[in-house]
């Protein structure tokens, strides 16, 4: 059974070869960048500013206007909700984060929920939105469709705080299970990949930063 989330197969999409290390040998460990670092950090210091009035730090202190307007909406407030789903032969269930039978997993940095109404925000480091994948938005909202189904509307977005940018999409209820088809293609690609044990190298700029060293293409070595 493969369990998934956007981040792994978008590792995937990447390079078959670094998912294999990082995800199916795990022999290589991801270590992460100084841009993963701070991006982690922005993210729990908003967590803590809505959750618990934490003040946030001076060097994040250009993010108050976008987690004031975040921490003024009102409802039911989730900061970094883990989400899991199960795929059954009737459907899709939610489930817990680290279930055995997990299909998906995957984390809201900001969800509200208001009745029939929620929101759902991911924040973002990058310098701005050229690059904004509204994939992202549809997964985490077919997930929140399952976990409160008496939603009916969620209004998303990416939250590019450095650039002040928010990308909107909307997303409806009878519309859930087409958001999780849509990953259906990229799925289909690595359970094949699962089966035949042929983990194709894709080489990019990229490679310079890859953590699977013994690769032939990996410009560290």
């Amino acid at each position: 059974m493969i369990t998934w989330s956007y981040s792994s197969l978008k590792t995937f999409e990447q390079c078959p070869k670094k998912y294999y290390h990082l995800r199916v040998l795990k022999d290589v460990k991801d270590e992460g960048s100084e841009a993963t670092f701070y991006g982690q950090a922005l993210h729990k210091a908003a967590e803590d500013y809505i959750k618990d009035g934490t003040p946030i730090p001076p060097k994040f202190s250009y993010v108050q206007p976008t987690v004031d307007v975040i921490k003024s909406i009102p409802g039911e407030k989730h900061c970094e909700m883990k989400l899991g789903v199960r795929k059954t032969e009737s459907g899709y269930e939610p489930c817990d984060f680290f279930a055995k039978d997990v299909w998906w997993r995957g984390i809201g940095d900001v969800v509200v929920v208001q009745d029939e109404l929620a929101f759902s925000l991911d924040y973002k480091t990058s310098k701005n939105a050229k690059y904004a994948d509204l994939k992202q938005l549809d997964i985490l909202a077919a997930a929140l469709f399952t976990h409160f189904p008496k939603v009916k509307k969620i209004k998303s977005a990416l939250v590019f705080v450095v650039s002040n940018e928010f990308v909107h999409k909307e997303h409806s209820a009878e519309l859930r299970d087409s958001y999780f088809a849509t990953f259906e293609p990229e799925l289909d690609r690595l359970a094949t990949a699962q089966e035949t044990g042929v983990w194709n190298t894709n080489t990019s700029p990229l490679c310079r930063y890859c953590p699977v060293v013994s690769c032939e293409h990996n410009r560290k070595r």
